[in-house]
C-alpha cells in the first residue's frame, strides 16, 4: 500500500490533519479548507476583485468583483423567485459560458445538489439520466428547450436560458431588487455534486461529491502542481466534466487565476487563444493533446505555456516526447482519476519527459492511499499487476441510490488495472472492462496502442477486443495515419512481429480519418467495436 502523504515533500504535507466527516472513519485533509468552492471564490475575490476571473468565449472579461455581484444576485432570484434550497436537486444543461459559472457558483452558495448534464447527449440520453436523479428543477440553455416537455406535464419547472450571444443571459431573470438574505448554512459535508459516469445511460452511474471531497481535490491540484493567481487557463472541454468544474474552473477560482471558456472544442481555436491570452496552464485529455498536435506547424512558438496536465486515458510515453519536441519549455504532468475521485488520485511530481518513470501516472496526491489487489483481495508486491483500489479524503463513497460492489470497507475498486514501482510511482495497464482475453491469454490494450503510436506513419491508433469463435475475444485495431503517408494492415502487422508476441497483434485494422471520441474526449471503445461488426 501507498500513502501520498508519505510520497511529498514534507512542505507540502507537514500541515495536514486527520477529520472525520459523515461519521465515517477519520481521513487526512488540510487545514482551514473553504466549506465549498462558493466560500473558496469569495476569499478570492475579497483578496483580488478586480483581477480578471473568466473570459468567455466571446472575448468579454469578468473581474471577480464583477462575478460576485452576479453569483450573489443569482443565488437570490433562485432562493427567492425559484424556491432552490440546500439540498434541491438542480439539473444543468448548459454549454460552456459565463451563465453557468454563475448559476453553478450560485447553486454551490445556496446548498443545492447540481446535476451537470452532458450537452452533446440526446434527448433520450438526458432523460434517463434525469430521471434517475429525482430532480426538483431544470436549468438549461433554450437550445434543449424540446428536451423537457414531460418534465413540465410532472410538475417540474423548467428555466430556459436565452443564447448569450449579444450579452449575459441572466439580466432578464435576475434584477437588483433582490435583498433577502438565503437562511440556510451550507455545511463542507454537504452533498454538492452528482455527476454521471460516462458509459451507457443505462449503466451511468451517479456519482456523489461532497464538499469536503471537492475542496481536498482542488488543493492538491494546487498543491502538487504549483498553481497560482499567476496561471491562465483554458477550459477547452466540456465544463461539466469532473475535470472542468473541478481541475480548471473550480482550482483557478481558488487560487485567483483566470479562466477562458470555449463554447466548443477547436483545436486551432485553442492555440489561437493559448497565443492570445498568454496560457499558462492546459489541463486536457490524450484526445485533445493528439487534435493540438494537428496545429503544432501552424505556432511553432507558444512561450506562455508553462504546464500541460494530462488524465482521463492512456497518454503515450512517445506523445510526451512529441510535445516536448514541438513545444521544450513546457513541462507534462500526467494525472489518473475518475469522477469517484473527485478527479485526481495520482499526479506526476514532476515534468515526465525529463523522468525515467515516463509512462508512469505519478503518485498517490496527499490525503489518498492506493493498494493493488488481485481478484481474491490478496494485496500484491510492488511490480505485480492487480486491480488498482483506493481510500481518502476526495474519493466518493458511494453511488447515488445504487448498490456496488465496487465499495468495501471505506476502499473503491476503480476498475482498472495497474502496479507499483519500489519508488511509488503507479502504472496504469488497462481499463478491467478493455483487458482483451485471447483463449485465456490477457492482452492489455494499452501496449498494443503504444507500439502502434510508435510506428513512423501512425498519428493515432486505438485497440479493442471483438468477439471470436475460436478464441472468444481477438484484438483489433482502428489506425488514423499521418498525413502522406501510406500504410497498409500488412506493413503493420509484420512490423509488430518484431516487438511483440504474435498473439497480441491485431487480426484486423481499419484505416479511419478519426478515431471516434466520447462526449468527454476519451476514445469511445464502444463505437470502436461497433466500426468492427459493420465491416466484418
Amino acid at each position: 500500500m501507498y500513502r501520498g502523504i508519505e510520497l511529498w515533500p514534507k512542505e507540502m504535507t507537514k500541515d495536514m490533519i486527520t477529520k472525520q466527516f459523515l461519521g465515517k472513519e477519520a481521513i487526512q485533509t488540510y487545514p482551514n479548507l473553504p466549506k465549498n468552492i462558493y466560500e473558496s471564490f469569495v476569499r478570492t475575490a475579497k483578496r483580488l476583485p478586480d483581477k480578471e476571473a473568466v473570459v468567455d468565449h466571446l472575448g468579454k472579461t469578468y473581474t471577480y468583483r464583477d462575478l460576485q455581484k452576479k453569483v450573489e444576485q443569482c443565488a437570490l432570484w433562485l432562493w427567492n423567485r425559484q424556491k432552490i434550497h440546500r439540498g434541491s436537486h438542480v439539473a444543468l444543461l448548459m454549454y460552456n459560458s459565463i451563465e453557468f459559472c454563475v448559476i453553478f457558483l450560485a447553486l454551490n452558495k445556496i446548498g443545492a445538489v447540481v446535476i451537470p448534464l452532458p450537452s452533446k447527449y440526446r434527448q433520450q440520453e438526458i432523460q434517463s439520466l434525469i430521471d434517475k436523479s429525482n430532480v426538483n428543477f431544470i436549468i438549461s440553455d433554450e437550445h434543449f428547450k424540446d428536451y423537457f416537455q414531460k418534465y413540465i406535464v410532472l410538475g417540474i419547472e423548467v428555466c430556459l436560458i436565452p443564447d448569450g450571444e449579444k450579452g449575459y443571459a441572466l439580466d432578464g431573470f435576475v434584477t437588483e431588487e433582490e435583498r433577502n438574505e438565503i437562511g440556510e448554512q451550507v455545511t463542507e459535508e454537504d452533498l454538492a455534486l452528482l455527476v454521471f459516469t460516462s458509459g451507457t445511460t443505462s449503466q451511468s452511474k451517479g456519482v456523489m461529491l461532497h464538499n469536503f471531497q471537492i475542496m481536498h481535490a482542488i488543493v492538491s491540484y494546487e498543491r502538487t502542481l504549483g498553481i497560482t493567481e499567476a496561471d491562465r487557463a483554458i477550459i477547452p472541454i466540456p465544463i461539466y466534466l469532473i475535470t472542468g468544474l473541478v481541475a480548471i474552473f473550480g482550482l483557478l477560482m481558488h487560487v485567483g487565476g483566470t479562466v477562458y471558456l470555449n463554447k466548443f472544442f477547436d483545436g486551432r481555436r485553442v492555440l489561437e487563444d493559448v497565443k492570445k491570452y498568454k496560457i499558462t496552464f492546459l489541463h486536457a485529455s490524450p484526445t485533445v493533446f493528439s487534435l493540438l498536435l494537428q496545429h503544432r506547424e501552424e505556432f511553432l512558438e507558444l512561450p506562455s505555456l508553462r504546464m500541460f496536465a494530462c488524465g482521463s486515458s492512456n497518454m503515450p510515453p512517445g506523445k510526451i516526447r512529441l510535445l516536448h519536441e514541438w513545444l521544450p519549455t513546457c513541462e507534462f504532468r500526467t494525472i489518473y482519476g475518475l469522477t469517484e475521485t473527485t478527479s485526481p488520485a495520482t499526479v506526476f511530481p514532476e515534468d515526465a519527459n525529463k523522468s525515467s518513470y515516463i509512462g508512469s501516472s505519478g503518485r498517490p496526491i496527499p490525503g489518498l492511499e492506493c493498494k493493488i489487489q488481485d481478484h481474491m483481495g490478496r494485496e500484491l508486491l510492488d511490480g505485480e499487476q492487480g486491480e488498482i483500489w483506493v481510500r481518502g479524503s476526495n474519493i466518493t463513497m458511494s453511488y447515488y441510490r445504487m448498490h456496488s460492489n465496487a465499495f468495501l470497507n471505506g476502499w473503491l475498486n476503480t476498475g482498472d488495472i495497474g502496479y507499483f514501482n519500489k519508488e511509488g510511482y503507479l502504472y496504469i495497464v488497462d481499463r478491467m472492462k478493455d483487458m482483451i482475453n485471447r483463449g485465456g491469454e490477457k492482452i492489455c490494450s494499452f501496449d498494443v496502442e503504444n507500439e502502434l503510436l510508435n510506428m513512423d506513419g501512425v498519428e493515432d491508433a486505438a485497440v479493442v477486443g471483438i468477439a471470436d469463435e475460436l478464441y472468444g475475444e481477438v484484438p483489433v485495431a482502428v489506425i488514423k495515419p499521418r498525413p502522406q503517408r501510406e500504410l497498409s494492415e500488412n506493413m503493420i502487422k509484420e512490423s509488430l512481429k518484431k516487438r511483440m508476441a504474435g498473439y497480441k497483434i491485431p487480426v484486423h485494422i481499419l484505416f479511419v480519418d478519426t478515431i471516434p471520441v466520447t462526449d468527454n474526449m476519451k476514445t469511445d471503445k464502444k463505437r470502436i467495436r461497433q466500426l468492427f461488426t459493420k465491416e466484418l
